[in-house]
């Protein structure tokens, strides 16, 4: 186990400047608080810490984010509480422990929505320090290097979170060196026969291609030395992880493999990278395919550098990686490496008391000015997360952004947009802003119209075209990729179909009060909010609608003496018709109708005297079913509200309508705009002879008189006639008509008439 004056010569070495009774008492405080605490291995707990603390050192971080290494378990742990740790060490660090505290342990096997909740947490976390991020990657870092000292599950459960959350958030990162080690360890875990293949067969290649390394080094550096450059070459081969995913998604055999072997050229300067690049175009044929320029487009995660894959000596594939000394160093430690980072050294210089004095550093780790890189990425995600009502669906959200990998394109003006391969205009429409996405209405891509649901390819310019009256429809959720998109287009939805409930519960409450002889106001209703056991008028609102709050309840709330009035004449009007049921549905229905139309009279009873909720088609978020056989514009049409499903919408002759109580009927009325006409379903019964062309004929009769055929089925088959089941799109009733009386004058056609099932 390290000992407390090596800790410190290890940062001191690094960083003269640190706060060396910072650090020791941070390190005598831990020890004492963990006390005779053991890891599953038997091995003192403190050494957990300690050892997080001397990966982070390898990273040379500040002083602050080394003490709370070594204190990131002692509130969950031990007794200290953080009043404890703000009054030893600051309130900076104070808040770093707070934030890893709160991250419980995340159980990816049984605990999904747990597991989420606390991913949330610990994003908000970063998103105000991004030290908080550093500390849980080297605390889960060291874990992994000890996971052979846990139960079979709890290292299956451990290894999944780390392959599925935390190595791809290291590189998203930028972290790429930790990344790797995290996979490698998971990946020995989870598929232990994998990881032995691989292994065997990149030993076995290893000595196959004996001293291949060393003499493509050589070569690369007699190649650079010769047109007068000095160079650092480094080689080295895939790791099993790397090799087994590659091989996995490519469907490939480790042969077909280009970058079994990788050597990165590190030079001084941006032209130099170029140079590189030329002299070893010209020296060795490239491979079609396998370039890449980060160095101009750079990752989401601020990674730079120049990829191409050449046939080096030996005739083998060989990449190579031409980057500049501080390219490197971002690639291999990402956030940790960040220049302002090192300029927030500089600016405190060396006055630390308590870790208060690094607070230019922790400023300089938050989201910087800089609007690219992974600083942009972990914003999106925070900003979705405090958005989104669902923590499950974030996280599926967050996995499906960590793992894909990128394409890039371009706004008309030229603003880079970096998105998931696989992603549509619609993702790059909510990529540019949300209310772009919710907006949308057409794309084009490079000058072309094509479809919203068009895959975009690296170097497309995608133009958006907005329309401010219009709502993203639930099914468009299918048709995005990003984490980002999918929430913003279910939470329009959602805000949609709760404007639309809080609307239907204003109707049926102003009927509701209509009946009674009052008059309706959003005003009177929210004096009784409380009463009624909601915060807000709108969710009131549509509770009424959902049925879940009764209009009863309401009124009582409002006019408790009106309200027992009207619901004895109620009573009395609906006493006569309980003895006949079929003849109180028709007399209901018809009330129903009269309140659907444009006026009713003053002798109409009080129950009449109401006004119809507006019905419009199936595409509209609010939940309307139409009853099997449909209806249609021109129909006489019922609602009936049921409970989780919206309204259900019967014809007026739907057999059906006896199933329910009249209590549960709603006064409905079509309301068709015409600049925006819709189709509606509607159900005929087509008898015909069965003889080869019948259906042709049929369907095109059909498809004439522009009606769309949904679904048919064939109900009776005799040997000379066949009855057809027909569900039809059509505008409104004449369309209907002209449909059924063009099938009537076939000869082909012996009957037709429309059906309600």
């Amino acid at each position: 186990m390290m000992r407390q004056y090596e800790l410190v010569e290890r940062v001191q070495k690094y960083d003269p400047t640190a706060d060396e009774a910072l650090l020791n008492r941070a390190y005598v405080y831990a020890m004492r608080a963990h006390g005779n605490q053991k890891r599953a291995s038997g091995a003192p707990y403190f050494s957990h810490p300690l050892e997080v603390a001397a990966i982070l050192t390898d990273l040379k971080l500040d002083d602050a984010t080394i003490v709370t290494a070594l204190l990131h378990d002692v509130i969950e742990d031990t007794d200290a509480t953080r009043a404890e740790i703000d009054q030893l060490f600051g309130p900076e660090i104070g808040a770093l422990v707070d934030g890893l505290t709160k991250i419980k342990r995340l159980d990816l096997v049984s605990k999904k929505a747990e597991q989420a909740e606390n991913f949330r947490k610990l994003l908000i976390a970063i998103s105000s320090d991004i030290r908080v991020l550093l500390v849980k990657l080297a605390d889960r870092l060291h874990n992994m290097r000890t996971l052979e000292h846990m139960k079979p599950e709890s290292r299956k459960r451990v290894s999944e979170e780390t392959l599925e959350i935390y190595a791809p958030l290291a590189g998203r990162m930028g972290m790429q060196a930790l990344r790797d080690e995290l996979e490698e360890h998971a990946f020995r875990w989870l598929n232990p026969e994998a990881y032995q293949t691989v292994t065997e067969k990149l030993h076995e290649l290893r000595e196959r291609n004996e001293g291949l390394v060393e003499e493509i080094e050589a070569a690369l550096h007699k190649m650079l030395d010769d047109v007068g450059m000095k160079v650092e070459v480094s080689g080295r081969e895939k790791k099993p992880y790397s090799v087994w995913s590659k091989m996995a998604n490519k469907q490939i055999s480790m042969e077909q493999l280009s970058d079994i072997y990788a050597f990165r050229v590190i030079v001084d300067t941006i032209d130099d990278c170029y140079r590189v690049l030329g002299v070893a175009h010209q020296t060795w044929r490239t491979v079609p395919g396998r370039f890449k320029d980060y160095i101009s487009t750079p990752k989401q995660n601020n990674y730079q550098s120049i990829h191409t894959t050449v046939v080096g000596p030996r005739h083998q594939r060989v990449e190579l990686q031409i980057r500049t000394r501080d390219m490197h160093s971002v690639a291999e430690y990402g956030v940790a490496a960040h220049a302002l980072y090192k300029d927030a050294r500089k600016v405190n210089g060396n006055g630390a008391n308590g870790g208060s004095a690094n607070g230019a550093l922790s400023k300089s780790l938050v989201f910087t000015d800089k609007e690219s890189g992974p600083y942009q990425w972990l914003r999106r995600l925070v900003e979705t997360l405090l958005e989104g009502s669902n923590p499950e669906e974030f996280l599926e959200h967050t996995k499906l952004e960590l793992f894909q990998d990128q394409v890039f394109c371009f706004t008309p003006k030229g603003r880079l947009i970096a998105l998931p391969r696989g992603a549509t205009p619609l993702d790059f429409a909510y990529a540019v802003h949300t209310d772009v996405g919710n907006a949308a209405v057409s794309a084009y891509v490079n000058g072309r119209h094509v479809p919203i649901d068009t895959r975009l390819r690296n170097g497309d310019e995608v133009e958006i075209k907005t329309s401010k009256t219009h709502t993203p429809p639930a099914a468009w959720e299918s048709l995005v990729v990003t984490g980002r998109a999918r929430s913003a287009i279910r939470r329009a939805a959602r805000d949609a179909i709760r404007r639309q409930y809080a609307e239907l519960g204003r109707r049926l409450l102003m009927s509701a009060f209509e009946r009674i002889g009052e008059s309706y106001s959003d005003e009177r209703v929210k004096k009784v909010l409380p009463r009624l056991a909601h915060k807000s008028l709108d969710d009131l609102l549509a509770a009424v609608a959902r049925n879940e709050v009764a209009t009863e309840d309401v009124l009582r709330a409002v006019a408790p003496e009106l309200a027992a009035t009207a619901r004895q004449a109620q009573q009395r009007v609906d006493e006569p018709s309980k003895a006949k049921g079929w003849l109180r549905l028709t007399r209901a229905a018809t009330n129903k109708l009269r309140l659907g139309g444009a006026s009713s009279s003053e002798s109409d009873p009080p129950a009449a005297r109401v006004r119809g909720i507006p019905i419009r088609g199936v595409k509209n978020d609010m939940p309307v079913l139409f009853e099997a056989g449909g209806a249609v514009p021109g129909d006489r049409i019922v609602g009936v509200l049921a409970p989780g499903e919206g309204i259900r919408v019967f014809q007026i002759h739907s057999p059906r309508l006896q199933e329910f109580e009249h209590e549960r009927w709603i006064d409905v009325a079509w309301d068709v705009d015409p600049e925006n006409p819709e189709r509606f379903p509607a159900l005929i019964s087509v008898t015909a002879p069965n003889r080869p062309g019948t259906l042709a004929e049929i369907a095109n009769v059909i498809g004439q008189s522009g009606g769309n055929i949904d679904n048919l089925k064939m109900l009776r088959r005799a040997s000379d006639f066949t009855e057809l089941r027909i569900g039809l799109e059509v505008w409104d009733l004449a369309h209907l008509n002209q449909i059924i009386n063009g099938l009537k004058a076939k000869a082909v056609v012996s009957k037709v008439e429309r059906v309600f099932e």
